[in-house]
């Protein structure tokens, strides 16, 4: 199983705080960090310990931020010839607030990531040949995206988008992909209606299904996910696992990477979207976005171990 990641490469530099500040408000006594992360990296690094073979398509700058990234990933065994550094760019660099509950506020400075070309992907996904599932965040130019969902679509292969940061996307874009995964607040600004129950979810969710995406899962943290088939339509809620949060930073990164391995593997969308709610509850219970992210031995005793809870 051979999973493709176009999207980015961040440093996080975190603090945590009993409670993110209010327009205006300075908040002393917050305890920093840093952390490899970035959507597109995040979600890498998950595939990667569940054990799939990953190669991630991106930029860093020449900075010592973007040499601790790639070098991370490489640990990881993750293939990084695909991730280019560019002369004189720096490195995109995440500022992430925590709360006391594990809630967070992040601003992203992007830095070399929006250098990434269609050029760029072109060649990348050349050299690398077959794979099996293409993952990508929007946190690269709309271009890249649109370009890797091509070449992957015509060699029909899986496209997984996590339309992240959110914007509006044309349907050119959307008929291509497989299965979509927005949040809840993705899915709002995407379709201009305000989730505030189950009804609106099921509003959006045939708007956007009507714009052309195949499949939609919209992941709604600790109230779980719903899954909408594309064909009949049928809605199919996936509950979460109730967990201690301590950071929910890298949770949604964590649950695309998890569904794409068991996408990878040949499970059904609900059974991967199963095994995705699994991983993703583990990696709230940990701080920091790639530090979080469970591997495979420590997701299946934590899915035995909450089965034979009564």
């Amino acid at each position: 199983m051979k999973i493709v990641v176009v999207g980015s490469l961040n440093m996080d530099l975190v603090v945590r705080l009993p409670q993110i500040p209010r327009p205006g408000e300075t908040l002393l006594g917050g305890v920093f960090k840093t952390f490899p992360g970035g959507k597109g990296a995040n979600q890498a690094v998950a595939a990667a310990r569940l054990g799939a073979e990953v190669a991630l398509i991106g930029c860093v700058g020449d900075d010592s931020f973007g040499q601790s990234l790639r070098a991370t990933l490489a640990c990881e065994n993750i293939d990084t010839n695909h991730v280019l550094v560019r002369p004189g760019g720096a490195t995109g660099v995440a500022l992430i607030q925590v709360d006391a509950k594990g809630q967070n506020s992040i601003a992203v400075a992007s830095g070399a990531n929006f250098s990434l070309t269609s050029g760029d992907v072109e060649k990348a996904m050349q050299a690398i040949g077959d794979f099996d599932v293409l993952v990508m965040p929007l946190e690269t130019p709309l271009e890249t995206i649109y370009t890797a969902a091509q070449i992957a679509s015509q060699k029909r292969i899986r496209v997984l988008l996590n339309p992240a940061p959110a914007q509006v996307l044309e349907t050119n874009l959307l008929e291509l992909v497989d299965v979509l995964l927005p949040n809840e607040h993705e899915v709002a600004l995407m379709t201009d209606i305000p989730l505030q129950s189950a009804t609106d979810t099921r509003r959006a969710a045939e708007k956007l299904l009507l714009m052309g995406a195949k499949n939609l899962l919209v992941t709604l943290g600790n109230q779980g996910a719903r899954l909408f088939d594309g064909k009949t339509h049928q809605e199919t809620f996936i509950p979460a696992y109730p967990v201690q949060a301590v950071d929910t930073t890298a949770a949604g990164d964590c649950f695309v990477g998890a569904l794409a391995v068991g996408l990878s593997e040949g499970k059904t969308l609900l059974a991967a979207a199963e095994f995705a709610s699994a991983a993703a509850a583990l990696s709230v219970t940990r701080a920091g976005a790639q530090p979080s992210l469970p591997d495979r031995n420590q997701v299946r005793q934590f899915i035995s171990e909450r089965n034979k809870t009564p």
